[in-house]
C-alpha cells in the first residue's frame, strides 16, 4: 500500500492538471448540449459545475424532486404527481434515526411551506406539451410544467440566472434523502458516452461507466499510441456508420477502423482501471481524463492531497476539508445544510446540541476579509458561530468563512483527542446519521481511489 501511495503522491501534479486545479483557464470551453424542443418561456443556462441546465424565462434553474424509498418511508414525488404543497409540515416523519416520527420540527414558528422554498413552475391555461415537456394538474387544480413527467420547481436560494444552489447532481450529497435535483440538458455526445457532474468538472465516461482519456503525444485527429502503448490503452472505436456529434468526430485509425476524437483529441480507455469510475489513468504522465468543462478551482490556499479515500481537498495547512449535508426530517425534506435553515440537526450531530462544543469539534474554515474567488461556486459569508446562522460583517462575534455552493466549510478538530491531526487524516468522513447521507459531514473528495487496496497489482479488465 505504501508503494501505491508514494506513486499516487508523485502523480498528483498530473491529476491536478487534469481537473483544472489549482488554476482553470478563463478561456476554458463550456459543455455543448443537445438542442431539444422547448415550450415558450424556457431557456438553457450553463452553470460552472452542473453544466447546462434548463431554466425559466428569468433564468432561474428548474428542479425536480425524485421519489426515494427511505428507511422509514418514502420521500419525493411520483412521476406525474406533484406533492410539494402549500401547508407547513409540523411533525417529523422518522426518516432520521435520532428523531422518531411525530416530534415537532425545529423552528416550527418560522418553518416555511414546501412551495415557499420551491415555487412550482406554473403553466398557462393554453400551455401545450412539447417533446419531453408536459403539463400536470396539481392537487389544488393549478397547472404545472413537468419535464420527463416530473413536476418542475424553482428554488428561492438561486439569486441570478444560472445559479444552481437549491440542489445538485454531485455525488455524495443528500444520498440518504430525497434531495432536489437540477434538470440537466442532455449533453451533445455520441451514444457511446455519458457525462456526469464531479468536483473536477463534467467528466466523460463510456456508457458502461469506464473513464476515457486523451494523450499529449497525439496529434489532431491522429493517434500516436501504437505497439507497447496498446498494452495499457484501448482506443475507443466508433462504428463505421458514426458521424460527427457536436465536438465529437471520428478519424481513420487504420484502414476501415474509426476512432472517436473529442475536440480533435483521440480518446482511449485505460486497460488497467480496476473499477467503473476509476480515474487511475490520469496518474500516467501525459494522460488526462476527458471533461466537457472544468469546474472552477477552489480559492487560493486550498490544496489537493492524497488520503485513504482518495484525492481530498485540504485547507492552507493541508487538513481535510468537510462539507455538511442535511435533508430535514419532515415529509417535504427541506434542506437543513444552509446557514439560513434550522441548525438543530447540525448542532445535534457535531456537539450534542451544544454550539460551543460543535464549534470546537468542527471549526469553520476562516476566510480573509475581502476574499474573492471570481466564480459563484466558491465564496465567503459571515456567520454567527453561536446560532450557525448567516449574519452581517458588523455583527458581534461574526466569522467570515469559506463556502462551497453557499454552504460553509469545516475541518475536524474532534473530541477528547480524537480528530484529524495530520494531513492524511480523514476521520470525519461519513460522520453522522446514515453515513452522513441524511445528516452529517463528508470530505470534499475530488477523486475516489477506493479501488486501490493492499496487494492490488492493476489487473486488467479483459477489455
Amino acid at each position: 500500500m505504501q508503494i501505491r501511495m508514494n506513486s499516487f503522491i508523485a502523480s498528483m501534479t498530473f491529476f491536478m492538471a487534469a481537473v483544472g486545479f489549482p488554476a482553470a483557464q478563463a478561456a476554458e470551453p463550456k459543455e455543448d448540449f443537445a438542442r431539444e424542443p422547448m415550450p415558450p418561456g424556457f431557456r438553457v443556462e450553463i452553470n460552472d459545475i452542473e453544466g447546462p441546465v434548463y431554466a425559466n424565462e428569468q433564468g432561474r434553474t428548474l428542479y425536480v424532486w425524485p421519489k426515494r424509498n427511505l428507511r422509514a418511508g418514502i420521500a419525493g414525488e411520483d412521476l406525474g404527481k406533484p406533492t410539494c404543497g402549500d401547508e407547513v409540515v409540523r411533525l417529523s416523519n422518522g426518516g432520521q434515526s435520532p428523531y422518531p416520527a411525530g416530534y415537532e420540527l425545529p423552528e416550527i414558528d418560522t418553518r416555511p411551506a414546501c412551495t415557499t422554498l420551491w415555487p412550482p413552475v406554473l403553466a398557462a391555461a393554453d400551455a401545450k406539451p412539447v417533446g419531453k415537456w408536459t403539463v400536470l394538474v396539481r392537487p389544488d387544480g393549478r397547472r404545472q410544467w413537468a419535464y420527463g413527467n416530473r413536476a418542475l420547481y424553482t428554488s428561492v436560494m438561486d439569486k441570478k440566472p444560472g445559479d444552481v444552489l437549491g440542489g445538485t447532481d454531485l455525488p455524495g450529497i443528500g444520498e440518504g434523502g430525497a434531495e432536489r435535483k437540477p434538470v440537466g440538458v442532455p449533453p451533445n455526445v455520441p451514444g457511446q458516452f455519458v457525462v456526469q457532474t464531479t468536483m473536477g468538472g463534467r467528466l466523460v465516461t463510456t456508457f458502461e461507466g469506464w473513464s476515457i482519456y486523451t494523450f499529449d503525444g497525439d496529434g489532431k485527429k491522429k493517434s500516436n499510441c501504437h505497439d507497447e502503448c496498446l498494452n495499457e490503452w484501448t482506443p475507443v472505436l466508433a462504428p463505421a456508420s458514426a458521424t460527427r456529434v457536436g465536438e465529437w468526430e471520428t478519424f481513420e485509425r487504420t484502414p476501415g477502423v474509426k476512432q472517436w476524437a473529442f475536440r480533435g483529441r483521440p480518446v482511449y480507455e485505460h486497460r488497467t482501471d480496476l473499477k467503473i469510475g476509476s480515474m487511475d489513468g490520469a496518474d500516467r504522465p501525459g494522460w488526462q481524463n476527458v471533461f466537457t468543462q472544468l469546474a472552477p478551482p477552489p480559492p487560493k490556499g486550498f490544496m489537493l492531497k492524497p488520503t485513504i479515500v482518495g484525492t481530498v481537498l485540504g485547507d492552507s495547512s493541508g487538513m481535510s476539508v468537510y462539507r455538511y449535508i442535511c435533508t430535514d426530517d419532515g415529509v417535504d425534506q427541506l434542506a437543513c445544510d444552509t446557514p439560513n435553515s434550522p441548525q438543530a440537526y447540525r448542532f445535534a450531530m457535531c456537539g450534542g446540541g451544544d454550539p460551543v462544543r460543535c464549534l470546537k469539534a468542527f471549526p469553520y474554515i476562516l476566510a480573509p476579509a475581502g476574499a474573492k474567488t471570481g466564480n459563484d461556486i466558491w465564496g465567503t459569508m459571515y456567520v454567527d458561530p453561536m446560532t450557525g446562522k448567516q449574519t452581517t460583517s458588523d455583527a458581534s462575534g461574526a466569522l467570515n468563512v469559506w463556502t462551497f455552493r453557499e454552504r460553509p466549510l469545516y475541518t475536524f478538530s474532534g473530541y477528547k483527542g480524537y480528530g484529524d491531526r495530520k494531513p492524511t487524516d480523514i476521520k470525519a468522513n461519513g460522520w453522522g446519521e446514515g453515513n452522513a447521507g441524511h445528516n452529517g459531514y463528508m470530505a470534499v473528495v475530488y477523486r475516489d481511489i477506493s479501488d486501490v487496496r493492499d496487494g492490488a497489482t492493476g489487473g486488467r479488465r479483459g477489455r
